[in-house]
């Protein structure tokens, strides 16, 4: 009853008289079709439907017209959810729809347009990416309807004739149902618009995210979470010329729609370009002829490739976000006393949508043919020549598994068995083959060129605006170089030739594996595949043994961290371990006898036995869901290592001794914890455990009575942290230049200037058991920039890894001068016992976005070589 009244009482300030009970716009409606009231109970802006009801609803249009609609599952959410898209034309497109698909992926390989009897462009409208930005959902139903049932309706007719719409209503279910569940449990006699009501304030972790808490408009090349996968297939499926990713910002805000803002990828075209503009002036005009106010070519710019957007430009199609201002819930009260609504929100995407789908079928042979041609020029070498070649001898599981996440993006690698040579070098274990002469060149060279260089009179406008400080105008991270975070060698060479057998995507792994030897087995601690292998052979009762030291055996060397398996710890096991290693695609080699022709014996004490890891994590008030969430993620998904999250306001209670490492992702945890948890976690380290912690969470842990690390966080560079206030009255003086102005008014206690993110060289202690794994190679990491701590004392611990020099620190993306100079030397893995136990600090989380596995041993040193060190 209360939902009920809740609903009516919205109901009567937010349909304008204008529109439909049935739909967003006034109009004559079929009866056959069923409207959103009649399936699941509530109308259209109403009430803010569920990802259940979103589906059931798509369900029962999809019964009604089965002639004009398709309902397709792409996916499974971790949670068990369906995606699905809906695929709506006219009943005689839809009779031909597997010619027009056919016909569709002829066109992306660069078939001209006139040789293709079956082509109608497909406008692609996805929704609801990130679970709390609910309206987008209800967008999609409202689109639905609109196009399956309205008569008379000339707009329509061009639409569904001329044109194949599809419709993802709900990319984030899983974040969705938490938004839903948090919003209906708080729900009352009437909405609320106070933006301080539990409507609007989401427990933690919100319903942004998806189960595993990752943003999913970050991840489309990265196809970390399933989600993604099936999304990225199935766009493959049916090459959209256009794509829409409809999102909400905050509430106070009006509605953005393209142009993008600068910068630009570099390999967007003037063509796409253009086509925004085309696509958001008729956009401009229906929002016009609604009375809403919107803006264009500010904040949300298409430069990161792992956006929703970006992504699809750079396969040819033109991909816009939409963004409207949110109510999260279904009154919002702006700052100058206006109100917002949920059904507001809904129109307006509804809108947007619609003349979108009308933009795209009145230019249909426009957008065929210049996504066409965007694809052919790219498959003719006129994106770029030459072919990258990746070395399969270093981080070999990495290696292959970046060539997957390739392939299941439409771009051709090909394995060239070794040994082999290309461009003076020789790859005895073969190589992969990327040639940028294919369709999707500029999506490659975007992914593997080493850096993607900012526009430069974009760069120039950002310095100019810090020397006025004023604040960047840069949305995310400017470097993602795929191979650099994947820590394999990728090489250009002009004289390779892209020739070989073709890698499938969901082609097992081969393993390298011999049958088990008379001593035993040892695993080589060399990429995330092997420390998947160990961590699963731990829980599964087998014994290893880890070594700190490099060693030769047999002529073989093996590297520090190393695993042996002998027959004496594991009696009639030996053959689990070189199961399990075939089915990872690991490598596990024999060992005939224990007779070291170098370094230590297996007996010695360098060798330390391991224990399967017992992780636990802080979890809720406090902590950064993304950090957790990607941490979490590495963890379990990649390397096999259960993690049990511990709420923080229990930490203080909790039984932490039944693990043997407790995890601090990023976060503020001084209120969460309190003192009670932080004493708790001081005794659970003095006791033995390991604590692991990340981002500005070292900042808290390096201070108060129970400081896990002795380190000093720095201001910026030049500034003074003892600086006092001005006095009331000071001493005249005489400004000489606008420098000496700038530098009097400078704050000296600031922090370093922020950057969204760039990939940094580091260095390594080599003596250290943390750093096994990078014996050849320093990893490279991401970073932001105003975390920077002095190197911590030798007497206190160990810099495990650190930034490189200021001369070869920036691997990829760019740094402000002041922040390369500041960084280099500094710390980004460190290490301090603290009694019988370890504490071990990421200045910058290691597991970012799920994306970095180039970096995933040394998360892996953390909590399986770690625990067993301080035993």
């Amino acid at each position: 009853m209360l939902r009920r009244l809740a609903a009516f009482a919205l109901l009567l300030i937010t349909l304008p008289a204008a529109v439909s009970a049935q739909s967003m716009v006034d109009g004559r409606f079929r009866a056959d079709i069923p409207t959103l009231e009649q399936v699941v109970g509530h109308r259209l802006g109403a009430e803010i439907t569920s990802p259940e009801e979103a589906l059931a609803y798509m369900q029962a249009l999809a019964r009604a017209a089965p002639d004009r609609v398709r309902l397709v599952e792409y996916a499974r959410s971790w949670q068990g959810r369906p995606l699905v898209y809906a695929v709506i034309t006219s009943a005689a497109n839809m009779a031909r729809i597997e010619a027009v698909r056919g016909d569709l992926a002829r066109l992306a390989a660069g078939t001209a347009p006139s040789a293709l009897p079956n082509l109608l462009p497909v406008t692609w409208l996805s929704y609801g990416v990130h679970g709390d930005e609910i309206s987008s959902t209800d967008a999609a139903l409202a689109m639905a309807y609109h196009l399956l049932a309205a008569e008379g309706d000339a707009q329509v007719d061009r639409i569904m004739s001329g044109s194949v719409v599809i419709i993802d209503p709900s990319q984030n279910p899983d974040g969705r149902a938490r938004f839903v569940h948090s919003f209906r449990s708080q729900a009352g006699l009437a909405p609320s618009a106070d933006r301080y009501t539990a409507a609007a304030d989401q427990p933690w972790p919100g319903g942004r995210f998806n189960h595993y808490l990752f943003d999913l408009n970050r991840d489309w090349f990265a196809l970390t979470q399933p989600e993604t996968r099936g999304r990225v297939a199935a766009i493959q499926q049916w090459q959209p010329v256009v794509l829409v990713d409809a999102h909400e910002m905050g509430g106070d805000e009006s509605y953005f729609f393209p142009p993008s803002a600068d910068p630009f990828n570099p390999h967007i075209t003037g063509g796409q370009r253009d086509k925004q503009v085309l696509l958001g002036r008729n956009i401009a005009a229906s929002l016009d002829r609604a009375g809403q106010p919107y803006f264009t070519r500010e904040v949300f710019d298409a430069f990161y490739p792992g956006y929703g957007d970006t992504w699809p430009t750079l396969n040819g199609a033109i991909a816009m976000t939409f963004e409207q201002g949110s109510a999260r819930g279904l009154l919002w009260e702006r700052k100058d006393g206006t109100l917002l609504t949920y059904a507001e929100g809904v129109r307006n995407h509804f809108l947007a949508s619609l003349a979108t789908a009308q933009t795209v079928a009145d230019n249909a042979a426009l957008f065929l043919g210049d996504y066409a041609e965007y694809r052919r020029s790219a498959a003719a070498g006129q994106a770029g020549s030459g072919t990258y070649v990746i070395d399969l001898a270093l981080r070999r599981w990495n290696a292959e598994h970046l060539a997957r996440r390739l392939v299941a993006q439409g771009v051709a690698v090909r394995r060239v068995t070794g040994p082999a040579n290309a461009c003076g070098r020789s790859y005895p274990a073969g190589y992969l083959a990327i040639s940028r002469s294919q369709p999707s060149a500029r999506l490659i060279r975007s992914l593997l060129d080493i850096s993607t260089d900012l526009p430069p009179e974009f760069v120039a406008a950002q310095e100019a605006r810090r020397s006025r400080d004023l604040a960047h105008e840069l949305y995310d991270t400017t470097a993602w170089s795929v191979g650099l975070m994947s820590g394999v060698d990728v090489t250009l060479c002009s004289g390779a030739v892209a020739q070989g057998v073709a890698v499938s995507a969901d082609e097992p792994l081969a393993a390298l594996v011999e049958e088990p030897g008379a001593f035993g087995m040892v695993v080589p601690w060399t990429d995330s595949g092997q420390a998947r292998l160990v961590a699963l052979a731990l829980s599964r009762g087998l014994v290893g043994r880890a070594t700190d030291t490099a060693f030769v055996i047999g002529g073989r060397a093996y590297g520090r961290g190393s695993v042996v398996f002998s027959r004496a710890d594991n009696p009639e096991k030996l053959e689990e371990l070189a199961a399990l290693a075939r089915e990872i695609g690991a490598e596990a080699l024999a060992l005939e006898n224990g007779w070291v022709d170098s370094g230590p014996n297996l007996g010695s004490e360098r060798f330390v036995r391991l224990a399967s890891p017992r992780v636990a994590m802080l979890w809720d008030d406090g902590v950064d869901p993304l950090s957790a969430g990607a941490m979490r993620y590495t963890l379990e998904q990649r390397l096999g290592i259960a993690v049990a999250p511990i709420r923080t306001r229990t930490v203080a209670r909790a039984q932490l001794g039944r693990y043997n490492v407790l995890l601090v992702p990023d976060g503020t945890y001084a209120r969460s914890l309190g003192t009670g948890g932080r004493a708790a976690i001081e005794a659970f380290i003095n006791g033995g455990g390991v604590v692991v912690v990340t981002g500005e969470a070292m900042a808290e842990f390096a201070t108060g009575d129970n400081a896990l690390f002795t380190l000093s966080r720095e201001t910026v560079l030049g500034g003074d942290p003892e600086a006092e206030e001005v006095e009331a009255e000071t001493a005249g003086s005489a400004i000489a230049s606008e420098a000496d102005y700038r530098a009097l008014i400078a704050d000296g206690t600031r922090r370093p200037d922020t950057m969204p993110g760039a990939l940094l060289h580091t260095a390594i202690d080599a003596d250290s058991f943390l750093s096994a794994g990078y014996d050849r190679a320093a990893p490279v990491v991401f970073a932001s920039g105003d975390l920077v701590f002095a190197p911590m004392a030798r007497a206190n611990g160990t810099n495990v890894v650190r930034f490189a020099a200021a001369d070869r620190l920036l691997a990829s993306g760019y740094l402000w001068d002041e922040n390369r100079r500041q960084m280099a030397f500094k710390p980004f893995m460190v290490a301090q016992p603290a009694r019988r136990g370890l504490a071990v600090g990421f200045v910058y989380d290691p597991a970012t976005r799920g994306y970095l596995d180039g970096l995933d041993l040394l998360l892996a040193n953390a909590v399986m070589m770690a625990p067993a060190r301080v035993r």
